[in-house]
């Protein structure tokens, strides 16, 4: 019976972990990317032409694959209008693209959930194939393109986020200047444009977050629980201990004196076996930290005079304060379960511990295992 249900608790512990891992690797990877604002054809122009600084107006529309929540790719189409400025000659230009390129989230890269979950930070570059058409040419000047920018973000929900966009755009083989009036025979970069759009992500998928706002390993689900078989070891040797099979004789009687099923629960939970386990910034328990709940809640039923600290910790991501305020509202909230299942307030008593510093910060997986909660039955 012990090993039993030693066994069911190291399946837990795992299954909470995996879980965790599970949970924040299942993320959206598609969206649609729509923006507008103002353009700003830097070269080159023949004398006398000019367009305003900055000048409308410049249109985009994408879609956008993410492989993990660092990097993806995204096929985009761009629409430029060059026009003229008071005192300059008249002239109406437009210039098309459509780009492939790649993606860095580099919001994730640089950590910015340490301090927000609402503003990100993307970086893409690559290259495509555009047009010039003007009304001081006939037909179309193809050109090739490189482009490079970087796109700010806020989160306005979890398919939502409003964005800003600054991106730069080289064209290559431009033989026309932008307003169409003077062939440059350039072969080179001679096009220079700059764009400055405000728009939307929208995110696609079934999932309830995409990989622009997720934190988690893009190396896998290996998480490390070398810790939990070290207890596993541990407990099997505690139980080794236990005088199971010495014979006592009273009074031509035999009795064995051994740990009772509810005494190995008992320094199970409060050796850790049984722990409640959070996302990160979260403070309501997983759906798999049930399991560990019922056999906490289960021996104060079978207990009555026990009673029970309730251990919060947080990871050590973020300030002290914030993380020790963390850790007492996540035990709080598992206290209002027990409390909801009608063990008495008085039995429960809230031990804030913030970040847990044992373990190591610089990991996903380990800090999947800090944000927890640890009960201590006294």
């Amino acid at each position: 019976m012990k090993k039993i249900v030693m066994t069911l608790a190291f399946a837990l512990a795992l299954t909470g972990v995996h879980a965790q891992t599970e949970n924040n690797s299942s993320y959206n990877k598609w969206s649609v990317e729509l923006a507008g604002g103002l353009t700003k054809p830097q070269r080159s122009f023949s004398a006398g032409y000019s367009t305003s600084t900055p000048s409308p107006w410049v249109g985009e529309v994408g879609v956008r694959y993410m492989f993990n929540n660092k990097f993806g790719l995204k096929a985009d189409f761009g629409y430029n209008s060059f026009t003229s400025k008071s005192n300059s000659i008249d002239f109406d230009s437009k210039n098309y693209r459509v780009d492939l390129q790649a993606v860095a989230n580099l919001g994730r890269i640089m950590n910015f959930e340490t301090w927000t979950n609402t503003l990100g930070l993307l970086g893409h570059a690559g290259f495509g194939y555009g047009q010039l058409r003007s009304d001081n040419f006939k037909g179309a000047d193809e050109v090739g393109n490189f482009i490079a920018g970087v796109t700010g973000q806020i989160k306005l929900s979890n398919r939502v986020a409003l964005t800003g966009d600054f991106s730069t755009i080289l064209n290559a083989s431009q033989d026309h200047t932008f307003d169409g009036a003077y062939v440059a025979q350039n072969r080179g970069f001679s096009g220079l444009i700059f764009n400055g759009t405000i728009g939307l992500n929208v995110y696609l998928g079934k999932n309830a977050k995409h990989a622009d706002w997720t934190v988690t390993s893009s190396e896998g689900n290996n998480v490390d629980i070398s810790a939990l078989e070290n207890k596993v070891a541990d407990l099997e040797a505690e139980i080794k201990k236990i005088p199971a099979q010495k014979e006592v004789v009273v009074e031509k009687q035999i009795s064995a004196p051994q740990a009772t099923d509810n005494e190995l629960i008992r320094r199970m939970i409060n050796d850790k076996y049984y722990s409640v386990y959070f996302d990160f910034n979260k403070t309501t328990p997983i759906e798999n930290s049930t399991a560990a709940i019922d056999v906490v809640l289960n021996y104060l039923r079978k207990n009555p005079s026990a009673s029970l600290d309730l251990v919060g910790y947080a990871d050590q991501v973020g300030k002290a304060e914030y993380n020790e305020k963390l850790s007492y509202t996540r035990a709080t909230n598992v206290k209002t379960i027990f409390e909801k299942a009608g063990i008495a307030s008085s039995r429960l008593n809230v031990v804030a511990n913030g970040a847990d510093t044992s373990i190591q910060k610089d990991s996903d997986e380990a800090r999947r295992l800090a944000r927890r909660v640890t009960f201590i039955v006294k």
